[in-house]
């Protein structure tokens, strides 16, 4: 007996087995099913993605919507070209959230209600979608706004070729020597860093290294000075850092630690001139030389009055670092200028400059660089300037400066003073044979005494001219070449000297 029910307890236990098995596979084989079903009832339906023709009801209820309460900006549909159920319900939406508008209002009728509450029963699934995407598309420009400004370094340079050549009879105040008429081949290279910090500022460190000579050491005089000249054996250091950030919509602040002049802090009237890798090829032609009494470290503020009116002012001083001076003491400069555009074509300026002990433009005669003999350490001046441009068609702009400098000898007897007076005149022809190049041409009076108490033998007797011609060719965006002729008649404004001729080839580049 004993064996015999344990057989049929062994068997009892197969069929168990068996049975739980078989109802395993069922059960999977069940769920298959069940998930296949699902998987074709969450299949978008034919009619979730056909097209609403022209002839439907839903196409003629929009239509007449947009008729009648002008709810779509770019106004009526086409009544002859169906709508993909996208751009249908792009108008459906914006025309349901004006007329909820009218709603509010109590401007509606029972019939337009109606209307509505069965176009949004019938694609409620497809708007309900849209909105969604419309809210991702808000939050995601409201993180993209509200997020930290992430500072980034960029790396600029310039760098410039010059093939210059001098040539005339004597030197300037000299009866024996002759200038060497010889070609040079010169360069300055520029590299800048330039970064923000908050997206509306700006931070530059400069650092240059050139060798192109300051030809007045060849000529006699400063007058014939190129706009890219200094000479440092081509040892690269940082020559210039600054940083400008706005404060307010209409106001700027900028700071200079080192390298800043005056012109840098005002605006220019005449800009296709200024730029010394792309304007004027002489020191002259840049700027009115009533700007370059001073340079160094300084501050400025520049604040638009309005829309056509710019006030700047700005103070800069030479020796900022040393203790035993410091800033006032130091030789420094101070500018205010007043710039107005009454209109798109017409630009002038009117400038104020105080300087101490930084008369030496650099560009007129030795007599306006040293107007008391080197016996006075205490030079006041204060200087007037004005300059317009006026565009004569979108080609051609026709400009003018005057400047005028009153210095004073302030620790000398007497206080004597010196009057210095220079001009010129401008003109700019765009577009020549290249997009973007243009023709310059200056013609002007340099720096010049014109009256001296100090002794008459300080005052210049007679009147030098400066005659300019360059031609800026923008070969592509990044390279540039200017050659340029200017000649000097009367060095030193002293009809006993001979005139002096000097030609370049400028080549800039620039990444």
């Amino acid at each position: 007996m004993g064996l015999i029910f344990w057989q049929k307890i062994r068997l009892i236990s197969l069929i168990i087995l068996f049975a739980f098995s078989n109802l395993n596979k069922a059960n999977a084989t069940i769920n298959a099913a069940t998930i296949e079903n699902n998987q074709l009832n969450n299949i978008t339906s034919v009619s979730q993605l056909s097209d609403i023709s022209a002839d439907s009801w839903e196409f003629q209820t929009l239509q007449a919507l947009i008729k009648q309460y002008n709810c779509v900006n770019n106004g009526n549909i086409n009544n002859n070209k169906s709508l993909n159920r996208y751009q249908f319900i792009i108008k459906l939406n914006a025309c349901i959230v004006n007329i909820n508008e009218l709603t509010s209002n109590g401007k509606l009728n029972r019939e337009t209600l109606t209307k509505i509450q069965k176009l949004q029963a019938k694609f409620s699934a497809e708007l309900v979608t849209f909105r969604n995407r419309i809210d991702l598309l808000e939050n995601k420009v409201n993180a993209l706004q509200t997020q930290q400004f992430s500072p980034q370094v960029e790396l600029e340079g310039e760098i410039i070729f010059a093939m210059t050549g001098v040539a005339g009879g004597k030197k300037a105040n000299s009866r024996t020597k002759q200038i060497n008429e010889n070609l040079v081949l010169s360069d300055r290279v520029r590299l800048s860093l330039e970064t923000s910090f908050i997206g509306k500022d700006n931070l530059q460190i400069r650092l240059q290294g050139r060798n192109t000579p300051e030809l007045s050491d060849f000529t006699g005089t400063k007058m014939v000075n190129l706009g890219f000249d200094g000479d440092d054996d081509n040892e690269m250091e940082v020559d210039e850092i600054n940083y400008k950030f706005p404060l307010g919509k209409q106001t700027r602040i900028t700071f200079y630690a080192l390298g800043g002049g005056l012109g840098d802090f005002v605006p220019t009237v005449n800009p296709l001139f200024s730029g010394s890798g792309d304007g004027s090829i002489s020191t002259f032609g840049r700027e009115n030389p009533i700007r370059r009494q001073g340079g160094g470290a300084g501050i400025g503020i520049s604040h638009n009055l309005n829309d056509s009116l710019n006030l700047s002012l700005a103070y800069v001083t030479n020796d900022a670092a040393n203790p035993e001076r410091g800033i006032f003491a130091s030789p420094h400069g101070a500018i205010a200028q007043i710039t107005l555009e009454p209109t798109k074509t017409t630009a002038l300026s009117v400038t104020y400059i105080y300087s101490y002990n930084n008369v030496n433009t650099g560009t007129g005669s030795e007599l306006t660089n040293n107007p008391f003999n080197n016996q006075a350490d205490a030079i006041t001046a204060n200087s007037f300037g004005a300059e317009a441009a006026w565009q004569l068609n979108p080609s051609i702009t026709l400009g003018g400066r005057v400047g005028f400098i009153h210095a004073k000898a302030e620790d000398l007897a007497a206080t004597p003073n010196a009057f210095i007076s220079t001009w010129a005149l401008l003109l700019s022809i765009k577009d020549i044979s290249r997009e973007d190049s243009f023709a310059g041409f200056v013609v002007g009076q340099p720096p010049k005494v014109i009256d001296n108490s100090f002794g008459n033998t300080f005052e210049d007797e007679d009147t030098s001219l400066h005659l300019e011609a360059f031609y800026h060719l923008q070969i592509t965006d990044n390279l540039a070449i200017t050659p340029g002729l200017f000649v000097i008649t009367n060095p030193e404004n002293d009809n006993s000297n001979d005139k002096i001729y000097v030609g370049t080839v400028r080549t800039t580049f620039t990444f």
